[in-house]
């Protein structure tokens, strides 16, 4: 049974599983075609990646797939500014860090933004991609480490000083795929607020634009958004968190003409001035890869 096997194979065992000769596991490995690892000396292939390995033998013309030009996931101000001025030719569509990840998995675009806490520490985004592309062909890089924090009115004339003064106030309403609703919930569990006590109210709002003006018409006491919103709609803000946006790629389109245009405009100093300008990144890691799928 599968399940019995070692957590590292060895050559013989591998050559038993996938019924070849040893000869040929070696060639294999020589290549780079199967995930291995040598250990002084010895060659040693980890069980949990080599039957995914198997598993996705034949579904590299799937993987493979010409995708659609688009970016998905999470809204991001810079971002939508890069793929406008860099003339990559990508699209957006931006609904939520996890509607992203679900439209990714389903091959609607080449690539997808995300904010989502993982359970422990300060990390971001890896266990999202790791429960649903582990030894698939992607790869996560860091676009931008951003200033979540509230968005309150001019002047601030509730007084709120922290999360704990949103009780009985009016927040602005996200969608549950939102980075941002994920991330809200944690911090207001993490200061033992009960969420439910925090009136979430209004429109849907579904990015950090449509967040601020929220708070700019009245809408609502406050939104959990960006700092560069709150700058854009001349409002208050008030810092909560430094948060890491990351986009989700496919290997193949990463080394694409339109995704290489985009981050090499990122790279400028083009982008690095509107980053100021906007106010709240920091973009001094962009391009640092977080997670490579096999």
């Amino acid at each position: 049974m599968l399940e019995d096997l070692p957590r590292y194979l060895t050559t013989r065992e591998l050559a038993d599983l996938i019924r070849v000769k040893e000869r040929k596991v070696y060639d294999l490995a020589a290549t780079g075609d199967v995930p291995h690892s040598r250990a002084t000396g010895k060659l040693l292939f980890p069980r949990d990646a080599v039957l995914a390995w198997i598993d996705r033998a034949g579904d590299t013309a799937e993987d493979e797939a010409e995708r659609p030009q688009v970016v998905l996931g999470s809204h991001d101000p810079l971002l939508e500014w890069a793929l406008r001025e860099s003339g990559s030719g990508l699209a957006s569509l931006f609904d939520g860090s996890l509607d992203g990840i679900e439209r990714f998995a389903g091959k609607e675009g080449i690539a997808a933004g995300m904010h989502v806490p993982d359970s422990e520490g300060d990390n971001w985004n890896i266990e999202q991609v790791e429960r649903h592309f582990s030894f698939k062909p992607v790869v996560l890089i860091e676009w931008a480490k951003r200033r979540r924090g509230l968005i309150l009115p001019a002047g601030n004339p509730l007084k709120i000083r922290s999360l704990t003064d949103m009780v009985g106030r009016r927040l602005t309403r996200r969608q549950e795929a939102a980075g941002s609703h994920v991330l809200l919930q944690r911090k207001l569990s993490e200061m033992g607020i009960d969420p439910s006590s925090v009136v979430q109210d209004g429109p849907l709002v579904r990015d950090e634009r449509e967040a601020a003006l929220a708070v700019f018409s009245g809408e609502a006491d406050a939104a959990f958004g960006l700092e560069t919103a709150a700058r854009q709609s001349r409002l208050e803000f008030l810092p909560v968190c430094e948060e890491r946006f990351d986009l989700l790629v496919g290997r193949r389109d990463y080394f694409e003409a339109p995704f290489q245009k985009l981050l090499a405009f990122a790279r400028s100093s083009s982008l690095a001035a509107k980053a100021d300008q906007l106010g709240g990144y920091d973009v001094t890691k962009l391009g640092t890869v977080r997670f490579n799928g096999y």
